[in-house]
């Protein structure tokens, strides 16, 4: 068991006011770094290097160069200003205060392939995907399983990174997405709205709030339990 992680810690409270806790708390990089420096499914161990200039957590090996970044990976949607009128300062104040636990954080690789978007940028910027991670995830299995999604071609360029895996299931159980996902893998428990990849996803009334909402900080709340429990 990992000891050394605190599964309540908001990583806002160690990043300088006005900066990004995915590339400014030190507490944040040193957790993902005990997390994800472990045995991929072949048996190799993934280790994972802090303080590597120009990398924000680095691997090399003859495994090959994995140059990882942070992604805090549940929207709130705090942006969009109908969303914002829809509920209280307080509740999405608490709501983000689980976002930014280790539970609701994920890496993925930040070099750029040919001047194109990352991982994180796709998830951000493709209009179908809405930065849910949900979503993001159920891509992710698809791709596995060779079928077409919004962030297909991305992933693709990504290919030796998901090949560390070897499978859905094996990234699922790696990055800890169990509660995620069904017992036997075949689905992802995707929040509402949700057409597959047609029309918006972002909720738009109280109640598509709400439920998302809860179904992410159940998400969270699992995942940081399953990550005390790991090592």
């Amino acid at each position: 068991m990992i000891t050394d992680i605190d599964i309540t810690f908001d990583f806002r409270r160690d990043t300088p006011k006005g900066r990004d806790p995915d590339a400014h708390s030190n507490t944040l990089r040193r957790y993902h770094r005990l997390l994800w420096s472990k045995k991929l499914p072949s048996g190799e161990t993934f280790t994972l290097q802090e303080g590597v200039t120009g990398h924000y957590l680095l691997h090399r090996s003859n495994l090959g160069e994995y140059s990882l970044t942070s992604d805090t990976v549940i929207p709130t949607f705090r942006w969009n200003k109908q969303i914002m009128s829809l509920i209280t300062q307080d509740e999405l104040e608490a709501f983000r205060s689980a976002v930014y636990t280790i539970g609701g954080m994920m890496v993925f690789p930040g070099n750029r392939i040919g001047g194109k978007w990352t991982i994180n940028q796709a998830r951000g910027c493709t209009r179908n995907i809405g930065d849910r991670f949900d979503l993001t995830l159920e891509s992710i299995r698809r791709y596995y399983l060779g079928k077409d999604s919004p962030l297909y071609k991305v992933f693709a360029r990504y290919s030796s990174f998901f090949k560390l895996f070897e499978s859905f299931e094996g990234y699922v159980n790696f990055f800890l997405l169990n509660d995620l996902v069904s017992s036997d893998y075949s689905a992802v428990k995707i929040s509402q709205p949700f057409n597959n990849f047609v029309g918006s996803p972002i909720p738009s009334s109280v109640s598509e709030y709400k439920a998302y909402e809860h179904e992410a900080r159940e998400f969270i709340q699992a995942r940081n339990q399953r990550i005390l429990q790991c090592g």
